[in-house]
């Protein structure tokens, strides 16, 4: 039970659901919860596609500056091309997984690391989000998705709330959780998920016993960008306008918040569970902070308090796993 990699972050989400809850009557009323859990959903998505990858022994730094190019490309190809939203969406998907299939495919034949890589990919993005948004628009915005054809059904299952005891709740909650459940499936329940933790774990070792170890990163890299997608697209459908910068700087909480649910910096270990408390730390912190009309500057501090007490947290809890293997 102690070895479990969420249990740390699960710890750490009640005791800040506790410290918060009992400073704040806003934060534990409905409406509180309502917007913490949409906070962390969003992030939640992201950051279990990004503890997958982390498990599976490598990172994406373009993960986050690749939500707001899906994002972009909605809004381009639905507004400026005048075409269905939901042949919108299907494009961006495309370029997502085309994005991450290369990112995966440089990774795994040149040998370099994956930062290295999807650092060269993040600012390519970014360059390409500035420089194609103002060429399509004359400005660095899209706007006017909401005039798209077809746009109504894709905010019914992108965009729209769903009433518990009264309170709308956004439907982006359940996309989080259904992305942490099926993870959480893939990673126990099939041969996928043996084959993410062995080339996590030694990626040569893995190689030796028949994993396809370079087919398993690919993969990999293509979920993160099926995940950025997700996150894309809801965020071009809720918001009706995107800007050119949307995502960027996004990637570190994203690795932070699987950090904090118990994911190794080195592979080979951590949770999709994990990484969604992860998540839901982080919006439950960031809400609280504004409901206790603190100095915003502060959430930093708390974040990057969290990120060490877990890596700590992480490195007592990978001595331990290795000497009850002995």
């Amino acid at each position: 039970m102690l070895v479990k990699p969420e249990l740390g972050s699960l710890i750490g989400a009640v005791v800040i659901l506790a410290f918060f809850s009992a400073q704040s009557s806003v934060f534990r009323s409905l409406s509180g919860i309502a917007n913490w859990l949409d906070v962390a959903s969003t992030l939640g998505i992201m950051a279990v596609a990004v503890a997958l990858l982390m498990i599976g022994g490598h990172f994406d730094l373009s993960a986050g500056v690749l939500t707001g190019t899906t994002a972009l490309t909605v809004g381009i190809v639905a507004v400026r091309f005048d075409q269905n939203i939901w042949v919108a969406i299907a494009a961006a998907g495309v370029l997502a997984l085309a994005i991450g299939a290369l990112n995966g495919w440089l990774v795994t034949r040149t040998g370099l690391p994956s930062f290295i890589i999807t650092l060269a990919t993040f600012l390519m993005l970014q360059g390409l989000n500035l420089g194609l948004t103002k060429l399509f628009t004359g400005t660095v915005q899209v706007r006017g998705i909401a005039e798209a054809p077809g746009y109504h059904s894709a905010e019914l299952v992108l965009a729209s709330t769903f009433s518990v005891f009264g309170q709308q709740f956004r439907i982006a909650i359940v996309w989080w959780l259904l992305a942490t459940a099926v993870a959480t499936w893939v990673l126990l329940r099939t041969r996928f998920g043996n084959w993410v933790f062995a080339t996590g774990g030694d990626e040569v070792a893995s190689r030796n016993v028949g994993v396809p170890a370079a087919r398993t990163t690919i993969r990999l890299f293509m979920t993160t960008a099926a995940a950025a997608w997700l996150v894309g697209s809801i965020t071009a459908v809720r918001l009706t306008s995107v800007q050119a910068n949307t995502g960027t700087g996004q990637e570190l909480i994203y690795i932070v918040a699987a950090v904090i649910g118990g994911c190794l910096l080195t592979g080979g270990f951590g949770s999709a569970i994990g990484a969604a408390l992860g998540a839901l730390v982080f919006g439950m912190t960031q809400q609280g902070i504004v409901y206790l009309r603190w100095d915003a500057d502060w959430f930093y501090f708390f974040l990057g308090a969290m990120l060490l007490l877990a890596v700590l947290s992480n490195r007592a809890v990978r001595r331990y796993a290795e000497a009850a293997r002995r």
